[in-house]
C-alpha cells in the first residue's frame, strides 16, 4: 500500500476535505471550547472518518454489470453435516476496469464465495491460510460456539511464522496485541463449526485478527453467508434471480492500481494503527456493491429481494431509491440482522451502518421499461453519493407477495425480565501514550474479563457515544429498547446483532445470553475503532 507523496499536504487536503469527528476533535474539543460532551458532538456533522482520494482515473457510474458471488459447493454432505473448505490467498483481480488491484481473498475472489445453509443443519468450514499473515474467521450474527467463534487472538498461522511473533508495536508503545494465556494457536488450517441452531438470516464472515482486522477486511476478507428455512421459503417473497444479496463496500486506490490504506504497517505485521488523520476511521472514494464500481444490474418490472450489508469499515449510508423522473420507491423493509421481522416495516430513507444487514423488498412494476432506479446515499457527496442502478428491462408475471406476517418467532423479553442493567461509554481516550478508543475508560485486553454473566440470563445494556459506533454483540441478537429516552427508530424493528449509536446518543438494547458458554466479545464495528481499543469481553458461564 502506498504512502501519500506529501505526507503533510495530503493530511491537510483530506482534513479540509472530510465531514469528520477523529480522535483529536472528541479529546480536545472540549478544552478547546469548554463545551460539554454532548453540547459539542451535537454541533458536528454527521460523519465520523476521513476520505482518501483515489490516484487513478474512476469509471462512469452505472457502466458495469453488478456481479454476484458464487455459491460454494461442500465438499461433503455425509452424517447430517455439511463440510466446506476455503482457502485464504493473494490474488488480483480487476475491480476498476483495465486496472489490476491486488487482494487478499477467500477462494481467490472479492466478495469470498457465499456459503448457504439450512438452518439446524451444522456446518464445518476448513479455512487454509496461505496468506503472508496470521488470520482469524469469525462468522458476524452466528450462534457459534466459542472455540469457533473467531476470537481476535485464536491464530491461524501461516506456514514459516514463528509462533511467538504474535504481539506488536503500536504507536507511542506496545499496542494491544499482548499476551493471552487463552490463546488458541493453529498453523495453517483450522476448522470452524458452526451449528447453525438460528433463525433464517443474511450473516457474512470476515477476519477478525488482534489490531488488523480492518486492514484485512480492506484488502478483501469478507464474505456472504445465507441461513435458510422452510418457513421462510413458504412466504412466497421474492426468490430465485430476483433475490440480490449486496455488499456493499467503499475503497480508494492507489496510483498502481493498489487499494489505497493508510496503515502504519503496509506489510501488516508488526505495527497497528493508520496515520493520524485517520484515526476515526478510513472511507474510500469509490462505493463497490459485490466488488465493483457503482454497478448496474438489469431487472425486471417485479419485486426483488435485496439483503444488503454494509462491510465498509467505517462509512455509513443512508440509502434512497430513486426513479429517471425523481420518484422514491418504497423500501419496504421484511427483515434485520438477525432475520425477519414480524410484519413489513416501509421506508423511503434507510440508514445503515458498518456491519448492519437490512432485508429489503423494492418493487419495480410501476418503472417504465428502460428506465433506472438509482440506489442513492443521502450521506455521500459527490460519487459518494452514487451506489448502484437497476435497469428495468421488460415487463414480467410476478407472483410473490410480502406477508402481513412475516414471523412469529422472535423473541419477547420485557424490562421486568432482566436481572440487571448495565452502562457502558463508547469514548476516544488515551492508550499506551497515544490515542485510542476506549469501552468504559479502557482499551481492549485478552486476558481481562470484563462482563461476567449467566447463560440465560436477561440484561438490559445501555449505551452512550461520543461520536458514531456501531455496536456488535457476539453470539446473541437483541431488541432496541429505546434512542436517548425516545421510542426505537423505524429501522430499529426486528432482532438485530449491531446498532449504530450516533454522535451523543444513548440507545437501550435487551438480551438474553443463551446458546453456548465461553469467551465472547462486545465492540465497535467502526474497524479503526476496533482495531485501537474499542472492545470487551463477556465471560458467559
Amino acid at each position: 500500500m502506498r504512502e501519500h507523496d506529501d505526507d503533510r499536504s495530503g493530511r491537510a487536503h483530506a482534513m479540509a476535505r472530510r465531514r469528520v469527528l477523529g480522535i483529536g476533535g472528541a479529546l480536545g474539543l472540549m478544552a478547546v471550547t469548554g463545551l460539554s460532551t454532548s453540547a459539542a458532538l451535537a454541533r458536528r456533522p454527521p460523519f465520523t472518518g476521513a476520505e482518501l482520494r483515489s490516484a487513478v482515473p474512476l469509471p462512469p457510474a452505472f457502466q458495469v454489470s453488478l456481479p454476484l458471488p458464487s455459491v460454494l459447493a461442500p465438499v461433503s454432505t455425509s452424517g447430517g453435516a455439511d463440510r466446506y473448505e476455503i482457502t485464504q490467498r493473494e490474488a488480483t483481480a480487476e475491480i476498476l476496469p483495465g486496472v489490476r488491484t491486488p487482494l487478499w481473498t477467500y477462494e481467490g475472489a472479492f466478495p469470498g464465495p457465499t456459503i448457504e445453509s439450512r438452518r439446524g443443519r451444522p456446518i464445518t468450514v476448513t479455512h487454509r491460510n496461505e496468506l503472508p499473515v496470521p488470520t482469524v474467521v469469525h462468522l458476524h450474527g452466528g450462534r457459534t460456539p466459542a472455540p469457533s467463534d473467531g476470537y481476535p487472538t485464536d491464530l491461524v498461522l501461516p506456514e514459516g511464522w514463528p509462533d511467538a511473533h504474535v504481539t506488536h508495536t503500536g504507536p507511542g508503545g506496545p499496542g494491544h496485541g499482548m499476551h493471552d494465556p487463552q490463546a488458541v494457536l493453529t498453523r495453517l488450517t483450522r476448522d470452524y463449526t458452526f451449528p447453525l441452531d438460528q433463525r433464517p438470516a443474511l450473516l457474512w464472515y470476515h477476519d477478525h485478527r488482534m489490531d488488523f482486522t480492518a486492514p484485512a477486511i480492506w484488502r478483501g476478507l469478507a464474505g456472504l453467508h445465507i441461513v435458510r428455512d422452510d418457513a421462510e421459503d413458504s412466504l412466497g417473497l421474492p426468490a430465485g434471480r430476483r433475490e440480490l444479496p449486496l455488499m456493499i463496500a467503499d475503497r480508494a486506490f492507489a496510483a498502481d492500481g493498489s487499494l489505497d490504506y493508510p496503515a502504519l504497517d503496509p506489510a501488516l505485521r508488526r505495527r497497528p494503527g493508520v496515520r493520524e488523520a485517520y484515526l476515526a476511521g478510513v472511507l474510500g472514494d469509490v462505493i463497490l456493491v459485490n466488488g465493483a464500481p457503482w454497478p448496474v444490474h438489469e431487472v425486471d418490472a417485479a419485486r426483488y429481494r435485496l439483503r444488503i450489508l454494509n462491510a465498509s469499515n467505517a462509512r455509513h449510508y443512508e440509502l434512497e431509491a430513486v426513479s429517471d423522473d425523481g420518484r422514491l420507491l418504497d423500501l419496504v423493509q421484511i427483515g434485520a440482522d438477525q432475520g425477519l421481522l414480524t410484519a413489513p416495516v416501509t421506508h423511503r430513507l434507510l440508514p445503515i451502518a458498518p456491519a448492519e444487514r437490512y432485508d429489503v423488498i423494492i418493487d419495480f412494476k410501476g418503472v417504465p421499461v428502460g428506465s433506472r432506479v438509482r440506489l442513492l446515499n443521502r450521506l455521500g457527496s459527490g460519487r459518494t453519493r452514487e451506489v448502484m442502478a437497476f435497469r428495468i428491462a421488460r415487463r414480467a408475471s410476478d407472483d410473490s407477495r410480502i406477508p402481513r406476517t412475516l414471523s412469529t418467532d422472535l423473541p419477547i423479553w420485557r424490562r421486568s425480565d432482566a436481572v440487571r442493567v448495565r452502562d457502558f461509554s463508547f469514548r476516544a481516550g488515551q492508550m499506551h501514550g497515544g490515542h485510542g478508543w476506549l469501552i468504559g475508560g479502557e482499551p481492549f485486553d485478552p486476558a481481562r474479563t470484563d462482563v461476567t454473566t449467566h447463560l440465560g440470563d436477561v440484561e438490559i445494556w445501555r449505551l452512550v457515544a461520543d461520536v458514531h459506533h456501531p455496536i456488535h454483540l457476539h453470539l446473541v441478537g437483541f431488541r432496541v429498547l429505546s434512542r436517548s429516552g425516545r421510542p426505537p427508530l423505524p429501522h430499529d424493528a426486528g432482532l438485530k446483532d449491531t446498532v449504530s449509536l450516533r454522535p451523543a446518543e444513548s440507545v437501550e438494547i435487551i438480551t438474553r445470553f443463551d446458546g453456548y458458554r465461553g469467551r465472547y466479545l462486545f465492540h465497535c464495528h467502526n474497524a479503526e475503532h476496533e482495531d485501537m481499543g474499542m472492545m470487551a469481553n463477556i465471560e458467559i458461564i
